[in-house]
């Protein structure tokens, strides 16, 4: 046995690559030091390839070099892969299952042994490391629970798949050494990711990326037309829910196999292409979709709650993603509370990775930096700015009331980008790498849609609020700080601010602290005092097909090639 096996790790690496939303975590004596995704420092949205970014800025950040790091946590577990294989192939012996039983089993086992020839790759880089995978699902358990800094809680995990898994139930006990147990899971072909996925691409956009534009289509259509399909295809039963293969055939980890099957396309519409005009039949396909979706949730909610006798609810996985069935489980009353951790996707397992190789190892050391924490990637504070490469661009200098300049700016109608602190994690700008506007500008939704994110016109934006005057305007009752929540509007809302809620009547809330973030919450208090309204549209800082920006280059390219008025990057206000 080597030392570095012998020893107790205390720096442990996190990594989610290879797959997509490639990111790092690094705990050094369990504390994070760090996370952050690749495509914010690459500029490649959902990178697959090795983070070597993330893990250099990681490194540089705890003064650590590649032989230093005693454990590499990655992701997945490559034997778990290979146990689907017999599965798949007794579906033989169905006539529903039977034409892709052996792909199935080819595929699972193609991906086992892929998997296994990474970590190899992952040792070599990291000499003194022992690579340790950790079960997929178990990883988002504890990146939910974690984060949560509650002492115990009920973790639901919803995604595409894991292993074999698409689904778990745990149960999570402790702050300072969270632990996780699952009590009851449910494996592929079971799988609403799956779905929302292959209804997403038969609907012309793209699996893996563009989801949320179908939960944003659902609200124009009529979930009716096609409800009962959907309750054939996602059947719930009394431990969670299965899929008829007859509508989405069975899964094989290969290409070439769709994902809807004659019936579905026979039943519903033929395949859209992206460049094709959308009607009613595919709006209401997205709102049946989506119907079903929030139903399953709700029921797997339930289900958790019998299980673990929980008042609250941690949810975590790609599923999770989907605010609007988030905030139907919280109006369900089921919990006390819900929490939605700001990565809950794959990209954020990084994290859950390390922390089950730190917890697992026994230590003393307590888990710290994770809990109620989102601003965890690159900050470039106190850095030379040099406009040389954006000869349009022009900047000056600001004073100390910052704060009050940019709300100023903001109530006179500039969309203006906001670059400050380190990135966030996750898929949501919270105030970090955003763009901010005035919900009270005429036309502001459709400005920025055409103008300066370039996309579906109707596509909704998220407001951020002030915590402490959230139930003004939402109907919501509970934190939202990572803008994962869907919540109801009250009449003032409805009256006075009627450009941030959506056709279904929510909006993706965010609501800010000032221990969370003083700066934000300062920009919004005086916003408020100078419109009556402290409510901000914050959309993040990109434009559609590019990640968020979480370089100042980055930013920079974004002011300069869209409609953005100004940036306000770490004091420094530059226009065009």
């Amino acid at each position: 046995m080597t030392a570095a096996m012998k020893r107790t790790p205390s720096v442990v690496l996190g990594l989610c690559s290879y797959t997509h939303d490639s990111s790092a975590a690094l705990l050094v004596d369990g504390e994070l030091v760090g996370f952050v995704e690749e495509e914010r420092l690459s500029e490649q949205k959902h990178t697959e390839l090795y983070p070597a970014r993330a893990v250099g800025w990681l490194l540089d950040q705890a003064k650590l070099s590649a032989t230093d790091v005693d454990a590499v946590a990655y992701n997945f577990q490559p034997a778990r892969y290979l146990a689907e294989s017999p599965v798949a192939l007794r579906m033989a012996l169905s006539s529903a299952t039977r034409d892709r039983s052996l792909a199935r089993a080819h595929g699972f086992a193609k991906v086992a042994l892929r998997t296994r020839r990474r970590l190899r790759v992952l040792g070599s880089q990291f000499p003194s490391a022992r690579v340790t995978s950790v079960l997929h699902h178990r990883a988002h358990q504890l990146t939910a629970y974690a984060a949560s800094g509650w002492d115990e809680a009920a973790v639901l995990v919803v995604d595409s798949l894991g292993e074999r898994q698409t689904t778990t139930i745990a149960h999570g006990h402790g702050v300072q050494h969270p632990r996780v147990h699952t009590l009851e899971a449910i494996n592929d072909p079971a799988s609403l990711g799956y779905v929302y996925g292959a209804v997403t691409e038969h609907l012309g956009w793209r699996r893996g990326d563009e989801e949320g534009t179908v939960m944003a289509l659902a609200a124009l259509g009529d979930p009716a037309r096609f409800r009962h399909l959907f309750t054939t295809a996602v059947r719930t039963t009394a431990t969670g829910f299965r899929i008829h293969p007859g509508y989405f055939p069975t899964r094989t980890l290969t290409s070439g196999y769709p994902r809807t099957s004659r019936r579905f396309v026979a039943e519903t519409c033929p395949e859209r292409h992206p460049s094709e005009p959308l009607t009613d039949v595919h709006r209401d396909l997205a709102a049946a979709l989506q119907e079903r979706t929030e139903q399953v949730m709700v029921h797997l909610a339930r289900r958790a709650r019998v299980l673990t006798g929980s008042r609250r609810l941690c949810v975590g996985g790609g599923v999770a993603t989907n605010c609007v069935s988030i905030g139907k489980i919280i109006e369900a009353g089921i919990f006390d509370e819900v929490f939605v951790p700001p990565a809950p996707g794959d990209a954020g397992t990084a994290i859950g990775a390390a922390l089950a190789v730190h917890v697992d190892a026994r230590t003393p050391r307590p888990v710290t930096g994770i809990a109620r924490h989102c601003y965890l990637g690159p900050s470039y504070e106190d850095q030379p700015l040099d406009l040389t490469s954006w000869p349009g661009l022009h900047q000056k200098t600001l004073g100390i009331e910052t704060a009050e300049f940019l709300a100023d700016q903001l109530a006179h109608g500039v969309i203006a980008g906001l670059f400050q602190g380190g990135v966030e994690a996750g898929p949501r700008a919270l105030g970090n790498r955003s763009i901010l506007a005035s919900p009270l500008e005429p036309g502001v939704v459709e400005r920025l849609n055409a103008t300066v994110k370039f996309r579906e016109p109707f596509r909704p934006f998220a407001p951020m609020v002030p915590a402490e005057r959230a139930a003004e305007f939402f109907t919501l009752g509970q934190p939202a700080p990572y803008m994962s929540m869907a919540s109801g509007v009250t009449d003032l809302t409805r009256e006075r601010v009627p450009a941030i809620v959506h056709a279904n009547g929510t909006s993706r809330l965010q609501t800010v602290t000032r221990s969370q973030n003083p700066f934000m919450h300062a920009v919004l208090t005086a916003f408020g005092r100078r419109t009556g309204i402290p409510v901000l549209i914050n959309t993040s800082l990109n434009v559609k097909g590019k990640p968020i920006c979480g370089t100042p280059e980055m930013a920079l390219d974004c002011l300069a090639d869209s409609g953005l008025d100004a940036l306000l990057l770490e004091g420094r206000w530059i226009t065009k």
